[in-house]
């Protein structure tokens, strides 16, 4: 049981997730029992890419919509270690609904669904609602001693600053938005960093115990991002600061609009770290910057 990994959710978490675990158990010749939850609508697919992709995976097909806590801590007891990569996509109060199961269950360690900011220092009633339930999450596991937790803290997921929805990178306008100021700072981390770290926690001797992880791949500020946007793409970017209270009139104007959300909470100091403070830096585990990532996954639109 020592050596079984339940991952929630094939997303680009979850698969990157399951790779670092493949790649963990080859590279030091363990036999790892791994499986992952899919929910039922999608169990066949789903089943089907990850049998071709790792062998020997164990599917978990559960809904962690309709099924009750029992129904799924009875799954998670089967595994000695449950992360969850389900993201904010499966609805408001689901984090809650899976750290119940996983605390029911008795599961031995919880890498819970916190790949992102800096939860505590953020504190309750920001901008995004979700945040408020990560915190509850948090304090559910805090509050007990017999699962042990370990809660790994990425920043922003790198591929979400160039999505066109969220408006901070418009490749397609040529266009750089600042949030908040151009010398607030991003830490962002590649999903494929966030699995290969978490991979490195999980296994690191001696043993990482309820404790707040911080990783990073790149902080950098507005303003590097818009210059290196020059310079990626060869040419000057537009260049528009979105300050807080521009920010804030949207957000009432349209409180509905999930993105409006994030912007502004984006301007929070609990959004960035240091690379310094990071479980990478410490270690020397190289990670994918900006600049890289760009390279290696807009190729084809790059000058």
């Amino acid at each position: 049981m020592e050596n079984s990994f339940l991952v929630i959710g094939t997303g680009e978490v979850g698969l990157a997730m399951l790779n670092s675990l493949y790649d963990h158990q080859e590279k030091h010749n363990l036999q790892l029992k791994i499986g992952v939850l899919v929910q039922p609508v999608s169990s066949n697919a789903d089943a089907i890419r990850a049998k071709t992709r790792f062998n020997g995976i164990s599917i978990e097909a559960v809904d962690l919509v309709r099924d009750g806590i029992e129904t799924l801590a009875a799954t998670f007891r089967r595994y000695d270690t449950v992360i969850c990569c389900s993201g904010f996509s499966v609805g408001a109060g689901m984090q809650v609904k899976i750290t119940q199961a996983v605390l029911a269950a008795g599961v031995r360690k919880y890498i819970p669904w916190q790949f992102g900011a800096d939860y505590d220092r953020i504190g309750r009633g920001s901008a995004q609602p979700v945040f408020d339930e990560q915190l509850e999450v948090r304090d559910m596991l805090r509050s007990q001693q017999k699962t042990y937790w370990v809660i790994v803290s990425t920043g922003m997921i790198t591929s979400f600053l160039f999505r066109e929805d969220f408006g901070v990178i418009s490749l397609k306008d040529r266009t750089v938005r600042a949030l908040g100021d151009w010398r607030h700072s991003l830490t962002l981390t590649s999903c494929e960093d966030i699995g290969a770290l978490t991979a490195a926690i999980l296994f690191h001797q001696p043993e990482i115990l309820d404790e707040v992880v911080f990783v990073a791949g790149d902080t950098v500020s507005f303003e590097e991002i818009g210059k290196l946007m020059d310079l990626l793409f060869g040419g000057e970017f537009e260049k528009i600061l979105w300050d807080v209270p521009h920010l804030q009139q949207k957000l009432e104007e349209e409180p509905h609009d999930v993105f409006n959300r994030y912007r502004l909470v984006f301007t929070h100091p609990g959004v960035t770290w240091s690379m310094e403070e990071t479980f990478n830096y410490q270690h020397k585990i190289p990670t994918v910057g900006l600049s890289q990532w760009a390279k290696q996954n807009l190729s084809g639109t790059i000058a």
